[in-house]
């Protein structure tokens, strides 16, 4: 069967308040879908309830099969989500080859050995190099994490993910606080992504030029609840997105056609 990520009446309330509202939705490989809503519409609440991050009120997440809904966030790693989350916290001391050096370590399996040292692992460190090259951050491998601009350190998280190798891939609006610059780097590197068609990508970007250039799928989440899925165009153009993601207020059809009338 083809790799699935399925949330059912996926729910979490904070006292009265709910915040994710019977949210059941299923990504498959293949397609990029941005999640999309206005401030506080719980879309980073959903992320954290599909990474781990929190244990939801209501509802199951069934990954490949699997029901994970009470699976721990290193569990779900270990299955295979992938999430840039902070990522660079982990290690801010090490270096940014280092850390990917470890993330590299940790996808092949490997753990230290006092009779075969970690740098005649070529291999390892061979890959750990690609990747870094691969998000432009060949000429920083020195340098500490901690000491990174905050773009250099949203490629290193994105450089942890890839190392990783997991099966979804999660961005969190992964341009936020990026300058113009730095900005198509990101969007290259999950374009690159897209590539490989056995994965699946979920990212939660509130830039629409962003979501427009990426996006094969939208959903949309008003007040936690599921109010659009579909085609990018669709989507967008639909009465309910433009009033509740983009301002614009729903057209009066029996207003505008009487006033043709008069």
């Amino acid at each position: 069967m083809p790799l699935t990520l399925e949330t059912r009446d996926l729910t979490i309330r904070f006292g009265g308040h709910v915040a994710v509202n019977n949210v059941s939705c299923t990504f498959r490989p293949g397609e990029l879908t941005a999640i999309v809503g206005p401030n506080g519409a719980g879309k980073t609440t959903y992320f954290n309830l599909i990474s781990g991050q929190l244990r939801a009120s209501h509802g199951s997440i069934l990954f490949d099969g699997t029901d994970i809904t009470g699976q721990s966030a290193p569990m779900r790693t270990r299955a295979g989500l992938g999430r840039a989350f902070q990522l660079t916290n982990l290690f801010p001391n090490l270096s940014v080859e280092e850390n990917v050096r470890l993330a590299v370590q940790a996808a092949n399996g490997t753990h230290y050995d006092m009779l075969r040292p970690w740098m005649v692992r070529r291999d390892l460190i061979a890959r750990a190099d690609a990747i870094l090259d691969q998000v432009a951050l060949g000429s920083r491998r020195g340098v500490a994490a901690t000491a990174l601009s905050h773009g250099d350190q949203r490629k290193l998280e994105v450089a942890l993910m890839i190392a990783l190798e997991p099966k979804v891939f999660m961005f969190d609006e992964p341009t936020a606080g990026m300058s113009i610059d730095e900005v198509p780097v990101v969007l290259n590197l999950i374009a690159q992504l897209k590539q490989d068609r056995s994965k699946i990508i979920l990212l939660v970007e509130h830039k629409m030029d962003v979501v427009r250039s990426l996006a094969d799928r939208i959903i949309v989440l008003h007040n936690g609840q599921l109010v659009a899925d579909g085609p990018p165009a669709e989507v967008i153009a639909s009465p309910i997105v433009q009033e509740a993601y983009l301002g614009v207020a729903p057209k009066n059809t029996a207003g505008d056609t009487a006033g043709s009338a008069a």
